[in-house]
């Protein structure tokens, strides 16, 4: 009996040292940094660590540091530069998933120096992070700079804004923009893509407080990312299921806050509380500014339903805003929290807080934002430039094809005469004919339609182009209230017409069906109207007559007569009527006969003084004027006539 029991005991104690040795293999198994250990060498390990989801489940990111740390060592000591540059790598990605920007873009910057040693993946690897890190640090000129380079790498098709935009407080423009270049990019079966642009619409309309609307666009990206998820029939990756959860939790913290906005706090609760559990889930361990803006919007909801105690915890726990505007925030909630319970004295100490950053941030905020938004406003005219130099140059590789097929198809065409001379090839010859001018019907429509495209793709670009003039002019306008000389203000003023007059060429481009050329006398109504609204002394008594009928010009020669006719009817309705003349007279002429132009303006005012050679000389308006008709190959010649004055001159 007691052996038997014995052996039993024996048996017992096996089977459960058995177990516990299955589960430690199972868990070693299970331990993403112990198979990071396990690669074979440093290509593996990178190639390991970056497309790993969920890597700082088990361990920490700082656990995974320790390790980098101690390979980066070790190769430092053998002086082995290319693992050196990749661990340096894995470095700087965690730093950056701990919310350390400044040390994870110190890393990154290092190895942008000797960028030209590195391989291709080690080098876009790099490029991402620093943008990323741009991003978070609101260095957003030099992120463009960035993306800039990555474009011209290959390692993306084009420059993209409208975060920036965002970023910068042009919540609209951004959305604007977003969806301009994604939404015809977006195919109807692309869920997870549908669901991501909803709620990417929704977040823009969400910052510009237009909480409703955002809302629908939110229950838009819900409802696309549960069919997605729910979709058993599609095989989805570790990383597209992580990433598929994440942006479900940003969606239903998104909702949250815009039930937040609209002060309906019970149905905003549900939707917080959800989002922070299934993004702490999925995220990996990394640090996340959306978890830290969701729980200060729970705090929020809380105090609101007068909750105060669960804020209080809520706003106690581990929270780590790095953002300036959730610093603020967590103060301000912090602050209400210790008001409602009578404890002024630490609600004060956190207002006092605020009013510091906020002092800081206002001594340079407002010129840092215009410098910003103007070094990004270059890059992205620069950008719309060079996208319209690949437009033309696509077109002209169409036009180029289309002239080959034309002559492929006389080819054909007089194969089939010699056809005909033999009775005996006349049915083959009969039905090869028909074949051929389908094909030839195809290409043909194919050609159409990729030319009707481009023409589509052309208008959009000068829209661009004329709305980036427009800030152009909005910038000189902001400029105009910060500047107290009258000097400096007319000197504004004078550029601001100018640039209309530019941005108008661009706008009657992409409103013509044409976009060869410019019909001048619609053109010319327009400029004087906008050139009239701005001098209302004298303008409404002022009788233009405008003769330019079927003329059109292209764009080389449209934007020099712009700005020539701008500076001519400025100057008419600023000197020319002192005394508000009842019957003031303009006459606008313009003709243009096969390769040959004349154009004449004159006016009945007061005319040219006597020294009109001297101020031909000192006057800044005639010598742009002298410039722009020397562009179209001509002299500008001044009359003086009894009544007024008389400018014109030939051109080709």
């Amino acid at each position: 009996m007691a052996k038997t029991l014995g052996n039993f005991l024996i048996l017992f104690f096996l089977v459960i040292s058995y177990n516990a040795g299955a589960q430690v293999i199972d868990s070693l198994e299970d331990n993403l940094l112990v198979r990071f250990q396990q690669q074979s060498d440093v290509n593996d390990r990178l190639t390991f660590f970056f497309n790993t989801a969920n890597r700082y489940n088990v361990n920490s990111a700082y656990d995974w540091l320790d390790q980098v740390n101690v390979y980066l060592n070790q190769a430092e000591k053998i002086q082995d530069s290319t693992s050196i540059r990749r661990y340096q790598l894995m470095q700087s990605q965690i730093y950056y998933d701990l919310g350390d920007y400044d040390k994870s873009v110190a890393i990154a910057n290092d190895l942008y120096k000797i960028r030209e040693g590195l391989d291709r993946q080690t080098k876009q690897l790099m490029f991402d992070i620093i943008d990323n890190n741009y991003g978070q640090l609101q260095l957003y000129g030099k992120q463009v700079e960035i993306r800039q380079q990555k474009r011209d790498l290959g390692f993306t098709k084009n420059i993209t804004f409208y975060d920036i935009y965002s970023n910068l407080g042009l919540h609209r423009k951004a959305m604007e923009d977003y969806i301009m270049d994604m939404k015809r990019t977006i195919d109807d079966s692309d869920l997870f893509g549908l669901a991501k642009y909803n709620n990417q619409v929704g977040y823009y309309l969400l910052l510009d407080k237009s909480s409703s609307v955002a809302l629908s666009n939110f229950k838009k990206g819900k409802g696309y990312i549960d069919v997605y998820l729910n979709d058993v029939t599609e095989v989805k990756t570790e990383k597209e299921l992580q990433n598929a959860k994440i942006l479900k939790g940003e969606i239903e913290g998104n909702i949250g806050k815009a039930y937040l906005q609209l002060k309906q706090f019970e149905e905003a609760l549900p939707y917080l509380e959800n989002s922070i559990s299934i993004i702490n889930e999925n995220n990996g361990g990394q640090y996340s500014e959306e978890i830290v803006g969701n729980s200060l919007a729970l705090a929020d909801c809380h105090l609101q339903k007068g909750n105060y105690e669960k804020a209080k915890e809520i706003l106690n726990s581990r929270l780590r805003p790095i953002k300036l505007e959730n610093i603020v925030r967590k103060n301000r909630l912090l602050a209400a929290y210790y008001d409602k319970t009578k404890d002024y004295k630490r609600a004060t100490s956190y207002l006092k807080q605020n009013v510091r950053i906020n002092d800081s941030l206002n001594l340079n905020d407002s010129s840092l934002k215009k410098q910003q938004l103007s070094t990004v406003a270059k890059y992205e005219i620069e950008n719309s430039k060079r996208m319209i130099d690949a437009q033309k140059l696509e077109m002209e590789q169409a036009r180029n094809e289309m002239q080959a097929k034309d002559e492929q198809i006389n080819l054909v065409f007089i194969s089939l005469i010699f056809t005909l001379l033999g009775f005996a090839g006349l049915v083959y010859a009969y039905l090869k004919s028909i074949k051929t001018q389908r094909l030839i019907a195809d290409q043909k429509h194919i050609i159409e339609n990729s030319l009707v495209e481009k023409d589509s793709l052309l208008k959009e670009i000068h829209h661009r182009v004329k709305n980036n003039l427009q800030m152009v002019s909005s910038l000189l306008s902001l400029q105009t209230k910060n500047t107290r000389s009258k000097a400096a203000i007319a000197a504004l003023e004078e550029g601001k017409s100018r640039v209309k007059a530019m941005a108008l060429i661009h706008q009657k481009l992409y409103q013509n069906d044409d976009l060869s050329v410019i019909e001048m006398q619609g053109y010319i109504e327009s400029l004087v109207n906008s050139v009239q609204s701005v001098f209302k002394k004298g303008g409404h008594n002022i009788n233009i007559t405008i003769d330019a009928e079927s003329v059109e010009l292209d764009i080389d020669r449209a934007i020099p007569f712009g700005l020539i006719l701008n500076e001519l009817v400025s100057n008419t309705f600023k000197y020319a009527f002192p005394e508000d003349k009842e019957d003031g007279k303009i006459y606008i002429h313009l003709r243009k006969n096969g390769e040959q132009g004349f154009f004449e303006y004159t006016d009945n005012g007061i005319g040219l003084s006597d020294d009109t050679d001297e101020r031909v000389n000192s006057s800044m308006g005639i010598r742009l004027m002298n410039r722009l008709v020397n562009q179209l190959q001509s002299t500008l010649n001044i009359d003086k006539t009894t009544e007024g004055v008389r400018f014109w001159f030939n051109f080709k």
